[in-house]
């Protein structure tokens, strides 16, 4: 097995939805490392520009607080954010049930897209970035539809109020591009660029036994 696919990986991210996207990639990161940024949009930023500034920002912030680790410096990083929006409005990770309801409100019956950024450093300390985009249609929701939904709980934060891989998943009526990609990450594009950085993904599938524990 190619020695490249030891090289540390670091997911900086504490996304449940996004680890198991890469474990079902056969990828499991040696460490998850979460990076607390302000992600408030800046003015007149838009959707596109966002999702990628804060995907370099948390691969950015959790390579600095590794810089002093003998063997994690020297780590694949991944980081990504994901953005909707209807138009270029930047739907919120919904936290109160008026932010899911408003959400919810701009999304039924209407198209919207779901984009994430990607970054990856690899060892060297080079910085890859990447925009993914889905078109996702929502059915026309009916008030008790809606009311049921948002009494689900299920939003509370996720982008845009919704989880495509739960109850949601039944509003769908249309969707244009990568599905992982609306739950977190787009599997097609993170293995591209981890391999570009140094990580030979499919080394690992050749040899289970050796998947980094």
């Amino acid at each position: 097995m190619s020695d490249t696919a030891t090289v540390p990986l670091v997911l900086a991210s504490a996304s449940p939805r996004r680890l198991a996207l890469l474990q079902q990639a056969g990828i499991e990161p040696q460490h998850l490392i979460p990076a607390d940024l302000d992600e408030t949009p800046l003015r007149g930023e838009t959707p596109r520009a966002l999702a990628v500034r804060l995907a370099k920002s948390k691969a950015r912030h959790v390579r600095e607080q590794l810089a002093e680790d003998a063997v994690l410096s020297k780590a694949v990083i991944l980081a990504a954010d994901t953005v909707v929006c209807a138009g270029r409005r930047i739907l919120p990770k919904a936290e109160t049930v008026e932010q899911a309801e408003a959400c919810l409100g701009l999304l039924s019956g209407r198209g919207h897209r779901v984009l994430t950024g990607l970054a990856v450093i690899s060892p060297s300390g080079s910085v890859r970035t990447k925009i993914v985009e889905t078109r996702v249609r929502f059915k026309k929701l009916s008030r008790r539809e809606g009311d049921d939904y948002l009494a689900s709980g299920e939003w509370r934060g996720k982008a845009g109020g919704y989880a495509i891989q739960g109850l949601a998943g039944t509003f769908v009526v249309k969707l244009t591009g990568s599905y992982p990609n609306v739950v977190g990450l787009p599997l097609y594009e993170t293995v591209n660029m981890l391999a570009s950085a140094g990580l030979d993904v499919r080394a690992l599938w050749r040899d289970p036994l050796k998947l980094p524990a």
